[in-house]
Formats: C-alpha cells, sequence, structure tokens
C-alpha cells in the first residue's frame, strides 16, 4: 500500500485532521485529571508530595504501562489480548529458572523476550489463520500460559537473583527509577512505529475498519500477526522488570497485573472497537491509575473499597471522551 492511498485524498486528510483534535481533547482531559488528583492528594495527605512518593508512583505507572503497551496496539487494530498477564508469568518463571540454574541475567532475559515473542506468535496465528475472535483466542492462551507455569514451578518460588539483575526493577539513574526510562523507551518506540510509519497508520485503519482496509491493500492478517507479537514483546519486558523488581517468581506472579492493565488502556480513552487512541493515552491512563491506587494507600483506603474507587476513575474518563467526542472519531 502507497502513502498516497492513506494520507493522499482529502478525505482521509480531513480524517487525520479530525483524529489529532480529538487525540488532542482527550490528552488535555487526563492531564487535568491528573492535576486534579495531584491537587486532591497533596492536600489530603502528607506524604504524596514528597520526591521519594512521585518515584514510586512514577515506578508503579511504569509496570503498568509496559504490559499495557502492547495491548494497546492490539486494541488499536481492533483485537483483544487477554494472555498479556498470564504471557508476563511464564516468561518471569522461565526466566527466573534459567538464572537460578547458573544462566546469566542476559541469558535470562532473552528467554523472557523469546517466550513473549512466541506468545504473541501462537495469538496471531490463531486470530488470523484459525480465526478464532481474539477474546476467546487469547482467553484460551491465558489458561495455557497459566497451566504451564503451574507445572514448571511444581508450586515452588524461585527467588534471589544478582544485584545486576534486581537493578533492572529497583535500581536507579541519575536519581530517576530505571523502569521508568524503560517506560520512555518504550513510548517513544511504539510512538514512531504508530505515527511515523505506515505500519501504525494502517494499524489505525484496521481498528477503524478491517474489510475496508484490506480492500485498499493493507496486508491485514500480517500486521495482525505482528501486533500480537509486539504484545508479547511487551509482556516479556514487563516481566523482566517485575522480576526483578520482586525479587522472586512463582506461577501467580503476573495474576493482580491483568485488570490494571486493561483499566490503563481504559482511563488512557483507547477504543475497545479499534481505531481510536494512542499510546500517550495509556501511559497518562497508567500514570492515573498509579496515583488513584498509590493516593488509597496513602489514605487507608482499605483493600476491599480500592477497586470501587478505580472503577469510578474508569467510568469517568470514558464519560470525558463520551463528552469530548473522542469515541465517535474514526478514520475515513
Amino acid at each position: 500500500m502507497n502513502q498516497a492511498t492513506l494520507t493522499g485524498s482529502p478525505g482521509v486528510i480531513a480524517a487525520l485532521q479530525n483524529r489529532f483534535a480529538a487525540e488532542s481533547m482527550a490528552l488535555v482531559y487526563r492531564f487535568a485529571l491528573i492535576l486534579l488528583i495531584a491537587l486532591a492528594l497533596a492536600t489530603l495527605t502528607e506524604g504524596f508530595s514528597a520526591t521519594n512518593n512521585i518515584l514510586n508512583v512514577l515506578r508503579q505507572a511504569s509496570l503498568i504501562f509496559l504490559l499495557a503497551a502492547g495491548l494497546t496496539l492490539v486494541i488499536l487494530s481492533g483485537g483483544f489480548d487477554l494472555s498479556v498477564a498470564a504471557n508476563l508469568t511464564l516468561s518471569a518463571c522461565l526466566a527466573a529458572g534459567v538464572m537460578k540454574s547458573g544462566g546469566s541475567p542476559l541469558l535470562g532475559a532473552s528467554v523472557a523476550i523469546a517466550c513473549g515473542a512466541s506468545v504473541g506468535l501462537l495469538n496471531g496465528l490463531a486470530v488470523t489463520l484459525l480465526r478464532l475472535p481474539p477474546f476467546l483466542a487469547t482467553y484460551g492462551m491465558l489458561w495455557i500460559l497459566q497451566g504451564l507455569a503451574f507445572h514448571y514451578m511444581g508450586g515452588n518460588e524461585i527467588y534471589g537473583f544478582l544485584p545486576e539483575f534486581r537493578a533492572l526493577g529497583t535500581g536507579f539513574f541519575l536519581g530517576v527509577p530505571i523502569p521508568v526510562y524503560l517506560m520512555v523507551a518504550v513510548l517513544i518506540a511504539c510512538t514512531v512505529l504508530t505515527h511515523g510509519l505506515n505500519y501504525g497508520r494502517e494499524l489505525y485503519a484496521i481498528g477503524a475498519n478491517p474489510v475496508a482496509a484490506r480492500l485498499s491493500g493493507i496486508p491485514v492478517l500480517k500486521r495482525q500477526i505482528m501486533v500480537y507479537i509486539i504484545s508479547g514483546l511487551t509482556a516479556g519486558v514487563a516481566a523482566l522488570v517485575y522480576l526483578a523488581r520482586v525479587n522472586a517468581a512463582d506461577s501467580g506472579i503476573g495474576e493482580p497485573l491483568l485488570l490494571p492493565a486493561i483499566a490503563a488502556v481504559l482511563i488512557g480513552g483507547t477504543s475497545l472497537f479499534g481505531g481510536v487512541g494512542s499510546l500517550f493515552r495509556t501511559v497518562l491512563g497508567a500514570i492515573i491509575l498509579a496515583m488513584v491506587i498509590n493516593g488509597m494507600n496513602l489514605l487507608n483506603v482499605h483493600s476491599t473499597w480500592q477497586p470501587l474507587v478505580v472503577g469510578v476513575v474508569l467510568l469517568a474518563a470514558v464519560l470525558l471522551d463520551l463528552i469530548g467526542g473522542g469515541r465517535r472519531e474514526r478514520i475515513g
């Protein structure tokens, strides 16, 4: 598909301009929400505005974003990936096993990345070649990966890794947590992918209307397979960061991360119907979610009430999109 097909016609150019306007408004809403939450928590708590706490919020947001980044791309293309957290679990367990058996951190990292990408490839093939609905294909993969992790770990826990590996999750560089640098690097790479290359524009087109995208010459199946591989890669990276942070792996390590990853995408305003959203939205959604969770902990909100508060924040973000028309915009 040539450049003119995507950007040459007046109708497509107008649609891109509309998308840019909607994207800008969505980002403004989320920056405003971050400011309001920050002001509220700074007023209600003593420790929220402390430098160490702000860095802790960013560290938590970076983990959520690393897992949600690939998921965002899949959703933009009209798909879904429920297996990202289970992918993280198996990748972390395999990496932990390699390192505890004498393998280097580099070898362990390679295993985690390879595992993540392989799972993404299988998801992509299930959705494209087997024509399974993305929700069902990745939900089935979730159970398969959980079963493999349970079998591999045998009910045991692997812990105690080398300091140079642990620095990936707990270290600092120039006073900033290393996971934050990884978050920025992934954000830049995915933004270049989605906004600087034809591939990204094709993803938006596929998410908006896969039939029209195929008729216009876009290799839809290849693009869908690749986006699931990317989702698997980011899950593998998140696995390494989380493993280095908690310094232990077990067969349930990733279970608590699935819903926060999905919530970050939704709070960021990416449409579950595809074709609308961005990685910038997701990173802001991850920061909002991390701020809310951190604030509730500082306010000693009981854990049974915390999901309710997160749900309210999620619905508020969606409502802002509906008011601003962010969900209605599509590439035509």
